[in-house]
C-alpha cells in the first residue's frame, strides 16, 4: 500500500515486529484524522463501497469474521447492515481496543461484536468461533503477508460450510507502475522479494511525522492469490476487477463519484480487484 519505490532486500528476521510497531503508532493519527471520519462513523457514515456491498449480499442473520480489520470502522459497518454477529482479528493491540470502544459507542456488545488481538496466521486458535457464515477481508491487508498460500488455508479453514470468503483489494498491477503517471511499468510483477520501505507519516496522515516507519511488505500477483483460494478447497464463485481505486495510489489519480480514478483521457487499467469464494 505504500507507494514510493522500495528496496529489494531480504526480509528481515522481525518484519513481523517492525509492520506492528509501525501500525501501533498509526492507531492515534487513524482515530484523530479525517480519513477514518470517527465521529462521523458514530453518526452512521458507511465506510463500505457499494461494490462491497453489492457482491457481498444480504449478511442479515448472518456470522462476519473480518481478518486484518484494523480499528474495526468495516467490521461494525458489516454489523449495522444486519450481520448477527461480526469479530474483527488485528495483529495491533492498540487498533483492537479502539475497535473495542467503536463497538460500545455503537451499543454494540461482545455477542454482537467482538474483537480480539492476534496474527492472522494464528487465528484458528485464537478466535472465539471455528467458523463463520462470512470471511472478510479488506484493501490492504494482503501486502503485509508473505505466505499468501497459509493465509487461504487459514482463511478457507475459518468458512463454514455453505459459507464463502469475500476479498476486496488493490490491484497488483498497480505495484508495478511507476508512481507518478501511473503509466510505465518500472517494477517486475512477479517479483517474490520482500520490499522494505523506510517512510514517515502514514495513508492517512501523510506529513504527520512518526518514529517507526520500517515496513516490509510483499507483491502477491492475481494468480498467487486465486490459485491459493482454490487449493485451500474454495470454489472461486467470480473474480471481478475495476478500474476504480480508494487510496490515491498514483499523483496523476483523479476523484470522482467518490473513487480515485486515472484521468478520462487516459486507457483503463485494474486499479482493484474483488473476489468471492465458497465452500461447498
Amino acid at each position: 500500500m505504500s507507494s514510493p519505490n522500495p528496496s529489494p532486500a531480504p526480509a528481515p528476521a522481525d518484519w513481523r515486529e517492525s509492520n506492528r510497531a509501525n501500525w501501533n503508532e498509526r492507531v492515534p493519527l487513524h482515530t484523530a484524522g479525517d480519513f477514518y471520519d470517527l465521529d462521523g462513523f458514530r453518526s452512521g457514515k458507511d465506510p463500505l463501497r457499494p461494490f462491497e456491498l453489492a457482491e457481498v449480499g444480504d449478511v442479515t442473520g448472518r456470522s462476519l469474521l473480518h481478518l486484518q480489520c484494523h480499528i474495526g470502522t468495516d467490521t461494525l459497518s458489516w454489523a449495522r447492515h444486519g450481520a448477527a454477529r461480526v469479530v474483527g482479528l488485528d495483529f495491533s493491540e492498540p487498533a483492537v481496543a479502539v475497535a473495542r470502544d467503536l463497538a460500545a459507542d455503537l451499543g454494540l456488545g461482545p455477542e454482537r461484536a467482538e474483537f480480539v488481538a492476534s496474527d492472522v496466521y494464528d487465528a484458528a486458535s485464537a478466535l472465539p468461533d471455528s467458523s463463520y457464515d462470512i470471511v472478510y477481508t479488506g484493501t490492504g491487508a494482503l501486502c503485509w503477508l508473505p505466505d499468501i498460500r497459509r493465509w487461504a488455508e487459514t482463511a478457507a479453514g475459518l468458512v463454514a460450510p455453505g459459507g464463502f470468503l469475500y476479498l476486496a483489494e488493490f490491484h497488483p498491477l498497480t505495484d508495478v507502475l511507476d508512481d507518478e503517471t501511473g503509466s510505465r511499468i518500472v517494477r517486475d510483477y512477479f517479483d517474490r522479494e520482500p520490499q522494505v520501505y523506510d517512510l514517515p507519516g502514514t495513508y492517512a496522515a501523510d506529513s504527520t511525522a512518526t518514529v517507526h516507519n520500517r515496513t516490509v511488505e510483499w507483491t502477491h500477483p492475481l494468480g498467487e492469490v486465486v490459485s491459493a483460494l482454490a487449493a485451500a478447497g474454495l470454489r472461486i464463485e467470480f473474480l471481478h476487477e475495476h478500474d476504480v481505486s480508494v487510496f490515491r495510489r498514483f499523483e496523476a489519480f483523479e476523484q470522482r463519484d467518490g473513487y480515485f480514478r486515472l484521468p478520462a483521457d487516459r486507457p483503463r487499467i485494474p486499479l482493484m480487484y474483488s473476489l468471492r469464494a465458497a465452500k461447498v
